[in-house]
């Protein structure tokens, strides 16, 4: 018979890495809903929908007046107060003088120290009210409480607002960093500990579509307990996204990169076939014939599988054509194959 045209690549060795794939759910570190602490006439937006902000950007501006007016009869009582429990420590200071020289008596002496001792309660009392009139003042510039992106601005200038309202002004979401979660399996739970223990495990997401690279991460949070309905163990990546790529509420491609098998034979995955004796190849031998060969092979990562015995590196393996050969048969190549490719990213087997 001629020879066998076929498609041949060679038996490489090359590190592979040990990935495992998900599905992850971007979710913000931290999502503030942005809520009244005082009533009044909203006056002011200090921004727009959808705007990135700085922690204490003025956000919302609540009327001050009635608040600036309390303030300012809070302080004024506490000036006169102080004036009086001043007078008060006077007088207390006569009439201990008094009772030292034996001229005073000792019911004016304790009428005089009672007084001073209400005169500075009330003093205390006067400043606490000073300072929840501040703070009720404050309270009218509503500012950002963490960098983030706002949300849609539900209450416009010239509405009256409630302390405390359910609804909430606006909602600041922290988008640098963020978090994805992801599940996988329990029993790659054991493994991802000991990786973890021992190293920052790397976290790549993807587009599910494209499969473009949107983040590199790091695993920083393992659930206490596997879901007992899934059996899966849940997983938190925090990514950098300074340029916020990776968005709440998207769903990903997520790779956490757990290890690195190195040094381990490679052939196309193509190549391989399983019969009733296992996995097999064909070998072109130096004779340019076909050698059929049983082989144990280990993960397969996308077009490529591990090799674990019958083949050596350096040997030519047909990728193509092998479906019309029989063993000892003479062959030729069509083309030169490329080697068995680029490490893939693909899942653990």
């Amino acid at each position: 018979m001629p020879p066998v045209p076929v498609q041949t690549s060679l038996a490489v060795q090359k590190d592979l890495p040990v990935d495992l794939r998900a599905i992850g759910n971007v979710e913000p570190i931290a999502s503030i809903a942005i809520k009244a602490q005082v009533g009044g006439e909203l006056i002011g937006v200090s921004f727009d929908e959808g705007q990135d902000v700085k922690k204490g950007d003025l956000l919302f501006t609540i009327q001050p007046r009635l608040y600036a007016t309390q303030l300012a009869q809070a302080q004024a009582n506490l000036a006169r107060d102080r004036a009086q429990a001043a007078n008060a420590r006077r007088d207390m200071a006569r009439q201990e003088e008094l009772d030292r020289k034996g001229a005073g008596t000792k019911e004016e002496l304790e009428r005089s120290r009672a007084q001073a001792e209400a005169t500075e309660a009330t003093v205390k009392a006067d400043e606490a009210l000073v300072l929840i009139a501040e703070t009720q003042l404050g309270y009218t510039t509503v500012e950002s409480p963490i960098d983030g992106r706002t949300g849609a601005i539900r209450v416009r200038p010239g509405n009256l607002i409630k302390a405390g309202d359910e609804e909430p002004l606006t909602t600041v979401l922290q988008l640098a960093p963020i978090y994805t979660a992801f599940a996988v399996p329990e029993q790659h739970l054991a493994d991802i500990r000991r990786a973890m223990a021992a190293r920052k495990l790397a976290v790549t997401a993807r587009d599910s579509r494209t499969g473009a690279t949107l983040g590199e991460g790091t695993l920083t949070f393992i659930a206490n307990s596997v879901d007992a309905t899934t059996g899966n163990i849940m997983l938190k990546a925090t990514f950098p996204n300074t340029e916020h790529a990776l968005w709440p509420g998207a769903f990903v491609d997520v790779v956490l990169h757990l290890d690195t098998e190195r040094g381990v034979t490679v052939v196309p995955t193509p190549a391989v076939s399983n019969g009733q004796r296992g996995a097999m190849l064909y070998v072109v031998k130096e004779d340019a014939t076909a050698e059929l060969r049983t082989i144990k092979t280990g993960r397969t990562v996308g077009q490529s599988t591990v090799v674990l015995e019958g083949v050596s590196v350096g040997e030519k393996i047909i990728v193509n054509g092998q479906s019309h050969l029989l063993p000892g048969a003479k062959v030729i190549e069509k083309h030169a194959g490329a080697d068995a490719g680029k490490p893939p990213d693909g899942a653990r087997k």
